[in-house]
C-alpha cells in the first residue's frame, strides 16, 4: 500500500469515526430527554395521586398538606415580535472583473492590486500599433476628401459642373468619416479603462501576454455601492416588506447595527426554494469587504397586544401544554392548573393564544412543585 493510499485510508477511518461518536451523541442526548419527559409526567402523576388521596384519608391530607414556596407573576398584553436568522454577504454593485473587447498583446499596465483610480483612468493598453497606422492613413484620405467635396460644393453652388460628381465628392467624404469613427471605436477597444472610481483588486495579467476577449484581466472595487444581501426560505415568502427592520451582525468585526430592507426579489430560485432579499448597509461602508460574512435578524412576525408569558414556566401532559395561575378557595391561595394554547416563541418569551386573559397571576417559579389544588404560598 503506497503512503498517499495509507494517508486516504486513516482520513477515512478518522471521518467514520467523528460519525460515529456524534451519531452516538445524539442517541444519548435523546435518551436524557426521553427520561426527562418521564421524571415529570411521573412527578405529575404523584402529585395528582396525592390530591386524590387527600381527599378520601384525612390522617394523609393532614400529614402532606403544606404549602409550596412560589413566586408568580401577572400577565399583561404586550408587544411581541419573532424572528428569524438567516446568513448573508455583503455585496456590490461596483465589483467586476474586467477584460478585453478584442484580442491584444499586453504592452503597458499602469497600475497595482489596491492603487486608486479615478473613473476613465487607462489601467492596461494592448498593442495597437497597426489599427494606429490604419486610422493615420484614414485620417489623410479625409482630408483630401474634404478638399475635394468642398471645392465640388463650391462649383456646384454657382451652378458649374454636375450633380453626380457633387454626390460623388460628398458620398465619399461621409464614407470615410464612418471607416474612421468604426476604427477609432475598435482602437479604443485596445485601452481598459475604469468605469468608476475605486480601487484596483487584482491584476491578473502580464506585459507581454495575449489578452483574450471574455478573460478577467484585471478587477476594480468600489465601496459607493455596497449592500447586504440573504437567501430566505420561500416559506415566509409572504413575511416581509421594503422597509422592513433588521439587526445585522458582523462576526469578523463585532460589529451589530440596524437598517432596513431594500428591496425583495420577485422570484424563487428553483434550486433551492428561497427568495433574495436585499438590505441597506447605511454608513458601515468603509469597514466592510465585499462577500464579508454577515448575520441577519428579520422580524417575521408582530402582535401588538399579546399574552406573554416566560417559556419555562410552561409544562406539557398528556392533555397538551398547561401553566399554574393564582386562585383563591377558602381563604387560601391554591395552585390551578390551566391547559394554554401556545403560539410563536422567542427570547425566552412565549405568546399564549387561548386558555390565559390579561390580569391572570401565573406562577413564574416553583411551578414544578406544584400540582392541581396545592396550596402555594408566595415569596415577597
Amino acid at each position: 500500500m503506497t503512503i498517499k493510499n495509507l494517508l486516504f485510508a486513516l482520513s477515512t477511518l478518522i471521518f467514520l469515526g467523528a460519525c460515529e461518536s456524534d451519531s452516538q451523541a445524539d442517541k444519548l442526548r435523546a435518551k436524557i430527554e426521553k427520561i426527562e419527559n418521564e421524571i415529570q409526567e411521573k412527578s405529575i402523576a404523584k402529585n395528582e395521586l396525592e390530591q386524590e388521596l387527600k381527599l378520601l384519608d384525612p390522617e394523609y391530607a393532614k400529614q402532606q398538606d403544606k404549602s409550596v414556596l412560589v413566586e408568580t407573576q401577572v400577565v399583561s398584553q404586550q408587544y411581541f415580535e419573532h424572528k428569524i436568522q438567516v446568513q448573508g454577504e455583503v455585496a456590490s454593485r461596483k465589483n467586476i472583473n474586467m477584460s478585453a473587447e478584442t484580442m491584444g498583446r499586453v504592452t503597458q499596465i499602469n497600475v497595482e492590486p489596491g492603487d486608486l483610480v479615478n473613473k476613465g483612468q487607462i489601467l492596461i493598453r494592448l498593442d495597437a500599433a497597426t489599427m494606429q497606422n490604419s486610422v493615420q492613413e484614414l485620417k489623410t484620405s479625409l482630408e483630401l476628401a474634404t478638399t475635394i467635396y468642398e471645392k465640388q460644393k463650391n462649383l456646384w453652388d454657382q451652378e458649374i459642373g454636375t450633380e453626380v460628381q457633387y454626390l460623388e465628392a460628398k458620398n465619399r467624404k461621409e464614407s470615410l468619416e464612418r471607416q474612421l469613427a468604426t476604427l477609432q471605436s475598435q482602437l479604443n477597444m485596445s485601452t481598459i479603462r475604469a468605469p468608476f472610481a475605486g480601487r484596483v483588486n487584482s491584476v491578473d495579467i502580464r506585459t507581454g501576454e495575449i489578452a483574450q476577449p471574455g478573460a478577467p484581466i484585471v478587477s476594480v472595487v468600489s465601496n459607493e455601492e455596497m449592500y447586504l444581501k440573504a437567501d430566505v426560505s420561500e416559506e415566509y415568502i409572504s413575511d416581509f416588506t421594503e422597509g422592513d427592520s433588521v439587526d445585522v451582525f458582523l462576526p469578523s468585526l463585532q460589529k451589530s447595527f440596524s437598517t432596513n430592507v431594500s428591496a425583495i426579489s420577485y422570484v424563487i430560485n428553483p434550486a433551492n426554494r428561497t427568495f433574495q432579499i436585499d438590505v441597506k448597509l447605511n454608513d458601515n461602508r468603509s469597514k466592510v469587504k465585499p462577500n464579508q460574512f454577515v448575520r441577519m435578524d428579520l422580524v417575521d412576525y408582530r402582535n401588538e397586544d399579546a399574552i406573554l408569558v416566560e417559556s419555562e414556566i410552561i409544562q406539557q401532559d398528556n392533555l397538551g401544554d398547561f401553566v399554574f395561575t393564582v386562585q383563591e378557595k377558602d381563604g387560601k391561595k391554591i395552585a390551578k392548573k390551566v391547559q394554554v394554547k401556545r403560539g410563536q416563541t422567542y427570547d425566552g418569551k412565549t405568546e399564549i393564544l387561548e386558555g390565559l386573559l390579561p390580569g391572570a397571576e401565573v406562577i413564574s417559579v416553583g411551578q414544578r412543585d406544584a400540582v392541581d389544588g396545592i396550596t402555594i404560598k408566595i415569596s415577597k
